[in-house]
């Protein structure tokens, strides 16, 4: 299946039939801290992984590694920011995100702070998921390390290609070894659900679907 086989079909289920398919195919879970959340819309995003690692420091130094990645990855990608929790300011703003939208970028996921959201709002409409919202700059705080490598998003280890799926319920990060099967999974979650919630409809019964069924 090519990837963008991939995207179509993931756009079409349900991200939580992704969560719970991910912990069955991948034997771990997928889901990225409950605290990186949408900030900007609440439009669904998929699309593969472009990752950075930044770290703290009281150096002056712009994002390179991020700005590099905004640039040169290709259209559709999801970059995804990492500090591993050591810095609480801003790691995204109005002008990366200015950049996102030159070069068609599908949403940043940031395991740090986001800061212009009027902005971004009303000028790209950009899908931005973050950990916190801050006005502080990274300057003389944080610096990024290094693009396309494993970063941490809050217990959940991100690969460069593995497939991020998000939308108002939270962030799934689904291992790219694993994408058709987890897609075929929360294809069949999402049919019995559907199933399920017609017979609790019809039947007026919560416990007679959960009989039937055996999901919750």
């Amino acid at each position: 299946m090519t990837l963008e086989d991939l995207i179509t079909g993931y756009r079409s289920v349900a991200t939580a039939s992704v969560a719970d398919a991910v912990d069955k195919i991948a034997g771990k879970s997928g889901l990225l801290n409950p605290d990186i959340r949408p900030r900007i819309n609440e439009n669904k995003i998929v699309g593969p992984a472009v990752t950075v690692l930044e770290g703290p420091t009281d150096e002056f130094l712009p994002p390179q590694h991020a700005l590099d990645a905004i640039d040169e990855a290709d259209a559709g990608s999801v970059i995804v920011i990492s500090t591993n929790g050591a810095v609480d300011v801003a790691v995204w703003g109005g002008l990366m995100a200015a950049g996102a939208v030159a070069n068609k970028h599908e949403a940043a996921v940031l395991d740090g702070g986001l800061r212009d959201i009027v902005e971004i709002r009303r000028d790209y409409d950009f899908p931005v998921y973050s950990r916190t919202v801050s006005p502080g700059t990274t300057l003389g705080r944080a610096k990024t390390l290094a693009s396309n490598v494993e970063i941490d998003m809050g217990g959940v280890i991100v690969h460069p290609g593995d497939l991020i799926v998000g939308d108002i319920d939270g962030v799934v990060c689904v291992p790219r070894d694993h994408a058709e099967a987890v897609l075929e999974m929360a294809r069949e979650i999402d049919e019995r659900e559907a199933e399920q919630a017609k017979l609790i409809i019809e039947s007026g019964s919560l416990r007679d679907g959960l009989a039937k069924y055996g999901r919750i």
